[in-house]
């Protein structure tokens, strides 16, 4: 008799995603992931690596949450034959959203391929996936480390809509390398560093915490796995929600594939279908790899 013991990770994923005939696929709530084609509006250089892309896709943009992310299909005829995991950026108008926005780096085949897309080309879009960031404050600090300003622009227009003060901490290597201000949502109270002090503070990201987080309740992070691995060595955020927005290989995006599982402290989770956004605190640090 050939049997194996149960897989603790797989039994968690047990009935939340459900597979129909042709590919559909059911979330825990029973509601059909939305696969669409999404028409381009404009792609837009930003940075010599650095790509913004609007694209019409009103079934995924009226849905999204901030935090959220959608599995983009990066070629044709299924090659590369993984799709490419991307933050939802912006969604407009935010009252009743037909456009969505991805911010991507160019590091390889599928997002080259991603950046010479131009207007009326359509692309695959699955989503929207995972779980937005969680908002139980007024005031909120956000923390973005180089392309991880991706899902925090988003945040910032919702919290802004909804009358919430909204402080932004933008850091990257050097000002080539800074997210574009001026495509910041106005209302925002901004603090730049760069590491070589080209651009605000000759600082990281994290040096400006000590000063700024003792006036939140809770903050929102994006960045590299070193950003967040000081964030949680950090005093000042002892005892604060401090929710970051994790970036991991995914093969399916939707939590049937199990490539993305992540150490925590309540076990082993999907980053896929339990996050991207999860508690600081919640992580095991030392057994996450990879990041932005």
């Amino acid at each position: 008799m050939n049997s194996k013991a149960p897989d603790p990770l797989r039994s968690q994923t047990s009935g939340r995603f459900r597979g129909k005939a042709q590919g559909a696929f059911l979330n825990e709530e029973g509601e059909r992931l939305k696969q669409v084609l999404g028409t381009v509006l404009s792609n837009s250089q930003l940075r010599p690596s650095t790509h913004l892309l609007y694209l019409q896709a009103p079934e995924i943009a009226a849905k999204a949450e901030p935090g959220q992310f959608v599995m983009v299909r990066t070629g044709e005829d299924h090659e590369p034959l993984l799709r490419r995991p991307l933050a939802v950026h912006r969604v407009s108008p935010l009252s009743r959203a037909s456009e969505l926005s991805l911010l991507f780096s160019v590091v390889g085949r599928g997002t080259e391929w991603l950046a010479r897309r131009a207007p009326g080309d359509t692309i695959d879009l699955l989503g929207p996936l995972g779980n937005g960031f969680d908002v139980r404050a007024h005031d909120l600090l956000l923390v973005a480390g180089g392309i991880g300003i991706a899902p925090l622009v988003a945040l910032a227009d919702a919290a802004l809509a909804a009358g919430a003060g909204v402080t932004l901490i933008l850091a990257a290597p050097t000002k080539d390398d800074l997210y574009p201000t001026e495509l910041l949502p106005s209302g925002v109270e901004l603090h730049l560093a760069t590491e070589d002090g080209s651009a605000g503070e000759k600082a990281l990201a994290t040096d400006l915490l000590a000063d700024l987080a003792s006036g939140f309740d809770q903050v929102f992070a994006c960045g590299p796995l070193a950003m967040y691995q000081a964030m949680s060595r950090d005093t000042s955020l002892k005892g604060k929600s401090v929710q970051v927005s994790l970036e991991t290989r995914m093969g399916c995006g939707f939590g049937v594939c199990l490539g993305c599982a992540i150490e925590t402290r309540h076990g082993m989770r999907l980053v896929c279908r339990d996050g991207p956004v999860f508690e600081l605190e919640d992580i095991v640090w030392a057994a996450v790899k990879g990041g932005h």
